[in-house]
């Protein structure tokens, strides 16, 4: 199995938890020197092996991949990386030998901040909802809850704390980590400036053109250094939904932008949850950054956003149990946000021929599960389970 995601997301605190073995690839001195003479050696321990941070020795892959071969066993290695190497003539896909599993920060369910009331899981396949209107978190709590972050080493410190760590990650990012990849040196002014860009436009649509004009730095560095942030999991994309299906609708391609947790937007633009209950349109947005988040990760899908010519568009859609799902963000829940919510996403329905009808559903921050007239279904983030 390879894991994969953003420093401090919690693989490698995951990963103990069943090794068998485990060998730290960015700090064991010993395994470029078993590598060079006896590769064997380095494969031989109690399983799983587990190999942390395996990008920094490339060839591992391979040899992982040759000795699954060999053993024709299950459960025999876990890979888990902080960067995507780039792809190999020599290196292998891995497909039908290593399964991957790609880790995101908490959710508010992992870090106990969703009561877990609603599974959407059975929410897809059942289509019921039983009415709920107990939460964890206010709307204020909501917000801190977004500054403050789902990384687990930061989940016992204050927000302010928490933030001011997160600044220093991002300074990492900016002057180390965004060099692994190929050590070729970048310049950290620059990738700051594309960090804040991303932060301000988060969960919105960015093309490369219009990153570039807003940092004043031409494309092609633009392209570069964002495709450097996706390899190591801080920068992600959430792309333009593509329908088979008939439709009088022509959909837009341009992709949404997120970071690896909305907190980590809040803290390079030094946004704390007081400033943000100041500025609700771009809580609003943040909000968006974390439902499509914590649907990434309760569903384990793709997450796609739809935009259609006109300007019709839903937040995000995903296939659960064979069925389509329409979702549409809200940071508030008035009568008639929500009746506002559930006509778009039914307008955007109806331009599509489906088999089986898509489900509606407006995720919240309030504190409202709820089956609406309409036929659309109301969540709070606060409920929502896998």
């Amino acid at each position: 199995m390879l894991i994969e995601g953003p420093k401090g997301c919690g693989k490698s605190a995951t990963v103990r938890q069943v090794a068998g073995s485990l060998v730290q690839v960015d700090t064991d001195l010993n395994l470029e020197t078993q590598l060079n003479t006896m590769p064997d050696l380095a494969l031989s321990g109690a399983t799983p092996r587990v190999f942390d941070e395996w990008q920094e020795e490339p060839r591992l892959w391979n040899l992982v991949r040759h000795e699954i071969d060999r053993r024709q066993a299950p459960g025999q290695f876990i890979l888990t990386g902080s960067t995507a190497p780039g792809e190999e003539k020599s290196r292998h896909s891995g497909a039908g030998r290593i399964a991957r599993l790609r880790m995101h920060t908490f959710s508010f369910y992992e870090s106990g901040h969703s009561n877990g009331a609603v599974s959407l899981s059975k929410l897809v396949e059942e289509g019921e909802l039983a009415h709920n209107s107990e939460t964890v978190l206010d709307i204020r709590g909501v917000i801190d809850r977004m500054a403050h972050g789902g990384w687990p080493g930061n989940r016992h410190f204050s927000t302010t704390a928490a933030q001011e760590n997160l600044r220093s990650y991002a300074e990492t990012v900016a002057h180390v980590d965004i060099n692994v990849t190929d050590g070729k040196r970048r310049d950290p002014v620059k990738v700051q400036a594309l960090l804040r860009s991303l932060a301000r436009g988060v969960a919105t649509e960015q093309s490369i053109s219009a990153i570039a004009t807003d940092i004043d730095i031409d494309r092609a560095t633009t392209r570069e250094y964002l495709t450097t942030l996706q390899r190591i999991f801080i920068a992600e994309e959430q792309r333009a939904w593509s329908s088979h299906l008939r439709s009088r609708a022509s959909l837009r391609k341009v992709p949404k932008r997120h970071l690896a947790d909305p907190a980590l937007a809040a803290a390079v633009l030094e946004a704390s949850p007081e400033k943000l209950l100041q500025n609700l349109e771009y809580a609003g947005q943040m909000f968006e950054s974390q439902v499509v988040h914590d649907l990434r990760v309760l569903t384990g899908r793709q997450i796609f956003h739809a935009r259609d010519a006109s300007g019709l568009e839903v937040d995000a859609v995903f296939e659960l149990a064979g069925r389509t799902v329409l979702v549409e963000v809200k940071l508030g829940q008035s009568s008639q946000v929500l009746d506002r919510a559930a006509q778009n996403l039914q307008a955007f329905a109806d331009r599509f021929a489906w088999d089986t009808p898509p489900l509606l559903l407006i995720v919240t921050g309030g504190n409202l599960s709820v089956r609406l007239p309409s036929g659309a279904f109301v969540t709070s983030l606060t409920h929502l389970a896998p």
